[in-house]
């Protein structure tokens, strides 16, 4: 799959699986009901999430809570 993670840790991430590239998403680390911690992001991938969440239904499928891949 082809994905941009944005960050690390946590065991839960909110995945953004985009309408029309298959296999893409924007994955982002959450906790176990989908909540992001904003602040914790950084300056990069908090925009990446503001733009993502803004574009659901757009670009991008409704976010789904997944357990994290370890690699």
């Amino acid at each position: 799959m082809n994905e941009h993670n944005t960050s690390s840790g946590g065991a839960f991430e909110l995945r953004l699986r985009s309408l029309f590239h298959e296999g893409r998403a924007l994955a982002f680390p959450c906790d176990a009901g989908g909540q992001v911690d904003v602040e914790r992001l950084s300056p990069r991938a908090r925009e990446y999430f503001v733009r993502a969440i803004a574009a659901v239904g757009r670009d991008y499928a409704l976010p789904a809570v997944e357990l994290r891949a370890l690699h």
